[in-house]
């Protein structure tokens, strides 16, 4: 067993999460600690002006690059660990542009940078040898997520929330595991509140909990050809139009938005193998009580956040790409067929040593 330090920057664009695993990439792993560190809105504006591979990709890549080197730090600090006690850096780095159907997936981050900057190893690059093999290329934390399960009456799912929206069912013996994006997170629901609220998201779901659902609306939203195919499945941040909330008010419009993200996760049970006897809820969206009550109405089991099992949900994808980064280094899959579609098994990352 070695300690390895995971870093994630969703796409919900808020900021770089960083734990410590204690693990060697196949038995049980342990966390030890997390930090988390915001963006200033201004980067966060930096952030999103190059979604897409577009605008100033090198400059913006630098800046974020340098932050998650921060993160190291504060969470090295925090936890009275040194650099050298560390194995490897598990870097995702920041998604600007998600295309598996071309074989394309784009993280920025410079991992020779960040070893350089911190002096530890960096593996970073986890997705694209799994896109170019055929595969989707996400979702990425399931393997960590049956690692941390192995107790618990199967089937269940962990739902993660952030701005896209992706689902892990985990069933009985190593083949049964499924994942794929359900639908949107977060990332519409986010985007409306700044638009047209001057909110960076919608804070405990206020907005959405004064206004009123569009049925009209949804129902456009909804006809989106993503939902009736079969997985493997994944989604780039902007793939949905919200042309059809676009004349709402900013309450009615953050309502109906929030009811897509529920019944677009609700349309995932027609893709899973089995009922799942309890969704654990990961990611920002277990923060909002309009999605938590939404769920529990429409998938009418328990719905709960991880913390029910004493999880911490804002830790739990910095840890995941801990966790990877050590299976990395072993040589062992992040991916198979029932979680992105690959053909077979598949290892992935690329190592950075500090010289």
């Amino acid at each position: 067993m070695a300690l390895f330090l995971g870093l994630m920057s969703g796409t919900s664009l808020d900021g770089v999460d960083a734990a410590l695993v204690e693990t060697d990439g196949s038995d049980r792993p342990r966390p030890l600690g997390f930090h988390a560190l915001p963006y200033d809105p201004a980067f966060r504006e930096r952030l999103h002006s190059v979604l897409g591979g577009r605008g100033a990709v090198a400059e913006v890549e630098r800046e974020l690059t340098h932050r998650h080197a921060e993160a190291v730090g504060a969470l090295l600090a925090a936890s009275g660990r040194e650099a050298r006690e560390l194995r490897v850096i598990g870097f995702h780095g920041q998604t600007v542009l998600h295309a598996p159907e071309e074989r394309r997936t784009w993280q920025i981050g410079d991992g020779a940078l960040l070893a350089r900057l911190t002096g530890v190893p960096v593996v970073c690059d986890f997705r694209s040898a799994d896109v170019a093999a055929g595969g989707q290329g996400a979702p990425f934390a399931p393997l960590y997520h049956a690692a941390r399960l192995e107790a618990q009456p199967r089937p269940l799912a962990v739902l993660n929330l952030g701005g896209v929206g992706n689902v892990t069912w985990i069933g009985e013996g190593e083949a049964a595991l499924l994942a794929f994006d359900t639908g949107p997170g977060n990332a519409l629901l986010d985007d409306w509140a700044r638009r047209r609220a001057g909110l960076p998201c919608d804070l405990d779901g206020a907005l959405a909990a004064a206004g009123r659902v569009e049925e009209a609306a949804l129902a456009a939203l909804l006809r989106h050809p993503y939902f009736a195919a079969p997985p493997p499945k994944s989604l780039d941040r902007d793939a949905f139009d919200p042309a059809p909330v676009q004349d709402l008010s900013p309450e009615d419009g953050a309502a109906t938005l929030a009811a897509f993200t529920v019944e677009s996760v609700a349309r995932a049970l027609d893709h899973l193998p089995a009922p799942p006897l309890r969704w654990l809820v990961t990611g920002g969206g277990r923060h909002n009580p309009v999605l938590m009550r939404g769920l529990a109405r429409r998938l009418a089991v328990p719905v709960e956040p991880v913390e029910a099992l004493g999880w911490n949900g804002d830790a739990l994808e910095a840890e995941a790409f801990a966790y990877l980064a050590a299976r990395s280094l072993a040589g062992l899959p992040l991916s198979l067929p029932g979680t992105t579609g690959v053909p077979r098994p598949l290892t992935g990352g690329r190592l950075f040593e500090p010289g």
